[in-house]
């Protein structure tokens, strides 16, 4: 996938996946999880907030790792092959992982993903512009090409979707001075309508589908008590969460299919229960043009290397093919 001339690859870890600077979290240095092999895919960041966010999980004095081994925030299901979490976008905040100067040392192309998320539209894009402003700043110090994924998908800070499409084009807008790659991130609530009318903004150079259902949406399509025995959510507490996992597989792939037919031509990123070749399978032949994927770091590490040479080797033989 080639924005604005830079090669992101087909492959794209989910944000988050990797935690802020692709160091991962302390379990991936264990079996199964040190069987995991990222090369031949794209590192996206954690998603970033402007100001310092506490969240639902508490990190460490390093202000990267989780606190608790096992956070309350995040239920896994291994079996069932689901995760719910409520993190909530714990994190030291931009300017102080722009002062770390890792990123800046990154040397192949990778996503920074942010998120405003103030309660107030007027507030988010007083975020937007400050961390534009800010962004601006370091874009120099760079020794790779970036892009930003902006984050309009995470279920799990209070957000309203009343007026999606006028805030991304607001925000794509107010992110085109960066001169950079954007692409807006929605979880599979968005309609194929609606990426549309994004995909037609001159500042949008891809969209990207991939991230959790919050909980309890799309009953006719996920049965919420079949899956969990209950339809009151395990991480109530925090507010619900959002589902990972194989249900939002065919509803990604429906909404990218959709949209295709709709007349959208810019690349799509897709995402969402890629726990084997056969689910990529079923994203690419929707139209993604990039496959993301997270759960299955949890999941089923073991599988990751097999999934990027696949997806890899796939959409290569169809771009040339094209």
């Amino acid at each position: 996938m080639i924005l604005r001339g830079i090669d992101f690859g087909y492959v794209l870890t989910s944000a988050g996946a990797r935690n802020f600077f692709g160091e991962g979290y302390w379990f991936h240095r264990l079996w199964p999880w040190s069987m995991m092999d990222f090369t031949g895919s794209t590192f996206v960041t954690k998603t970033i907030t402007l100001n310092a966010r506490p969240g639902n999980m508490p990190l460490c004095q390093d202000q990267l790792s989780p606190r608790e081994f096992f956070p309350k925030c995040v239920k896994v299901y291994w079996r069932k092959g689901l995760v719910l979490n409520a993190v909530g976008l714990s994190g030291p905040g931009a300017k102080w992982l722009f002062a770390a100067g890792t990123w800046q040392k990154i040397e192949s192309p990778f996503f920074i993903s942010f998120m405003a998320v103030s309660a107030e539209l007027k507030e988010r894009r007083e975020e937007l512009w400050q961390f534009v402003e800010l962004f601006s700043r370091e874009l120099s110090k760079f020794k790779a090409k970036v892009g930003l994924e902006i984050n309009f998908s995470c279920p799990n800070v209070g957000l309203k979707s009343e007026k999606l499409l006028d805030e991304v084009q607001e925000a794509l807008t107010i992110a085109a001075r960066l001169n950079i790659p954007l692409v807006p991130n929605f979880n599979p609530l968005v309609s194929p309508e609606s990426l549309k009318t994004i995909c037609e903004h001159p500042g949008c150079d891809a969209v990207s589908v991939a991230n959790t259902i919050p909980w309890g949406k799309l009953p006719e399509r996920i049965d919420w008590v079949g899956l969990f025995g209950t339809d009151v959510s395990p991480l109530a507490k925090f507010g619900g969460g959002g589902l990972s996992g194989w249900p939002l597989l065919p509803i990604v792939a429906e909404t990218i299919s959709e949209a295709r037919k709709l007349g959208v031509k810019k690349p799509t990123i897709a995402g969402g229960g890629i726990f084997s070749i056969q689910a990529a399978d079923k994203l690419i032949a929707a139209g993604a043009s990039a496959i993301k994927f997270g759960t299955v770091c949890i999941l089923r590490p073991w599988r990751v290397k097999r999934i990027i040479e696949y997806i890899n080797q796939k959409l290569g033989e169809l771009q040339d093919w094209e």
